[in-house]
């Protein structure tokens, strides 16, 4: 989430106070204003088409992403079951009506949207030279916050291809010229073999299963005059933040590598906003399990010696699986990754793979952002010469059927057993 790294100097009252007004100046009514979930995906299509330009891709069986090139470039949402499917990404309905502009995030939704690391530190984005890193002084980097991306080739089936320039200036007055391509496209069942195995796959495409796939992949150029981007003065990653519609019946699930906490770390960084209730994040020995119900603001990260490239979560109200599959390094340990932590940081190179967040109430009887929860990826940080380029693919799949053929899949990709994560969450 966009707040996904504060640090203790930060101060939640100011927050939460000059949240609660945004989201009253917005015409907030309750949560279930905001949810989404209650559209089906031709209305959640309509709604977008009133405000902005829509690329739609589809495919024969159903499956439908919806893309708005202006609004950043996002993949605002999908279906797997044609125009009267659940429509999946969270849209932030009082946002769009309203049609204001915010400095610090110009939070429209989005299933799969991209921004670049690190948000604080030394090195930080999103605060200028000097600063001290506190809300008020924070604010989304207009080359993330505002703009389009072009259409860069005509339309082809199942792909979207996007391209803008993009300039920064980072907490060191280290400034950057970035050449940025983003490519949507729909994953077909050769995809999806290659990433869960042929088993899996099999599953996915059987007759009654509803399914939809796709991918972003990423890719920032160096096209800043000829200067390198070094660890001295400061490296980016990309960083990729899907939105996806809550449930009361929604739990995230996170495969980790298992181990000594001596070697290792610990399982899962779950302080980002304070400590976690028990009932809300559990950890078993297949999976870090962790509520996406919007019923409490929460963060859970995973370190590069913990983390796969594989994370998803389960709606047991609408029976759907969901599979985020991302690119990582075969060992992430070799690779540095930027610390997204406001503040002063002792290890800026060392950051989290992946990243879930759940929404919830600003303080006790105040609304949240939205009834929605997010799966993230980053890409490591390189030091990219003049003309070098980083590339990051994250991918998302809704599986919609039968509890049987879900929990098979869940084994074959996750690791983990339904009925299992059910009683350990939702506890019936």
């Amino acid at each position: 989430m966009f707040n996904s790294s504060w640090n203790k100097s930060f101060g939640w009252p100011q927050l939460f106070a000059l949240a609660a007004v945004v989201a009253m100046a917005a015409g907030t009514a309750n949560a279930a204003d905001q949810k989404g979930s209650d559209m089906s995906y031709q209305e959640a299509k309509d709604f977008l088409a009133r405000y902005t330009k829509v690329v739609e891709l589809t495919n024969k069986e159903g499956g439908r992403v919806a893309i708005c090139p202006q609004w950043q470039g996002r993949v605002m949402t999908s279906t797997c079951a044609g125009p009267d499917g659940l429509s999946f990404g969270f849209i932030n309905k009082d946002f769009v009506t309203a049609g204001k502009s915010d400095l610090h995030f110009n939070n429209y939704g989005a299933e799969d949207r991209m921004w670049l690391s690190p948000e604080g530190g030394p090195y930080s984005l999103w605060f200028k030279p000097g600063v001290e890193q506190v809300f008020e002084n924070w604010h989304t980097p207009p080359a993330l916050n505002e703009g389009e991306f072009e259409l860069s080739s005509k339309p082809e089936p199942g792909v979207c291809r996007m391209s803008r320039l993009m300039k920064f200036r980072n907490t060191a007055d280290s400034e950057y010229e970035l050449s940025v391509i983003r490519v949507a496209r729909l994953l077909d069942k050769k995809d999806l073999a290659g990433l869960f195995g042929p088993a899996a796959a099999k599953l996915i495409e059987q007759d009654g299963v509803k399914k939809v796939a796709f991918e972003t992949v990423n890719t920032i150029t160096n096209i800043g005059a000829g200067k390198p981007m070094t660890k001295e003065k400061g490296l980016v990653s990309i960083w990729m933040l899907g939105m996806l519609n809550a449930s009361p019946q929604t739990v995230v699930i996170v495969p980790y590598k298992a181990g000594d906490e001596s070697k290792l770390g610990p399982v899962v960084k779950s302080d980002y906003f304070g400590t976690i209730p028990p009932e809300r994040l559990k950890i078993t020995p297949e999976a870090i399990l962790f509520m996406g119900d919007a019923g409490c603001r929460s963060k859970i990260g995973t370190s590069q010696k913990r983390a796969k490239n594989i994370l998803g979560s389960i709606d047991f109200e609408h029976g759907v699986l969901t599979l985020v599959s991302f690119s990582m390094p075969d060992d992430p340990t070799k690779c540095d990754y930027m610390n997204n932590m406001w503040g002063k940081q002792d290890k800026s190179y060392s950051g989290d793979v992946a990243n879930a967040y759940n929404d919830g109430p600003l303080e006790p009887g105040q609304k949240g952002m939205g009834n929605f929860y997010e799966i993230e990826s980053l890409s490591p940080a390189v030091e990219l010469l003049m003309g070098k380029s980083l590339t990051h693919s994250h991918r998302t799949v809704h599986v919609q059927a039968d509890m049987g053929t879900l929990t098979q899949l869940a084994k074959d990709v996750l690791g983990v057993d339904l009925a299992s994560v059910k009683k350990e969450m939702i506890g019936k």
